[in-house]
C-alpha cells in the first residue's frame, strides 16, 4: 500500500471529495490519473482535461508510485 502522506503533490481533506487523496490545491482525485492512464489516456490528455493539475504534480505522483514498487 502506498503511503501518500509522503508525496508532496497530494493532500487529503475529509471535507473535500469524500476524503480522497487529491492533487494539492485541486479537487481532482489522484485515482483519476491512474484510471485515465489505464484507459489509454496520455499525460498530456489528463492535463488538458484537468487544467488545475500541473505536469510537476503528475510526475511527482508517478515517481512516488514507482518508488513503492521497488521497496520490499
Amino acid at each position: 500500500m502506498l503511503d501518500w502522506t509522503q508525496c508532496i503533490a497530494v493532500e487529503r481533506d475529509s471535507e473535500k471529495v469524500g476524503g480522497e487523496w487529491l492533487f494539492k490545491g485541486t479537487r481532482v482525485p489522484v485515482r483519476a490519473l491512474f484510471e485515465n492512464l489505464e484507459s489509454g489516456a496520455r499525460i498530456d490528455d489528463f492535463l488538458d482535461w484537468f487544467p488545475g493539475v500541473t505536469r510537476d504534480q503528475v510526475e511527482t505522483v508517478l515517481r512516488h508510485a514507482e518508488r513503492s514498487l521497488t521497496v520490499a
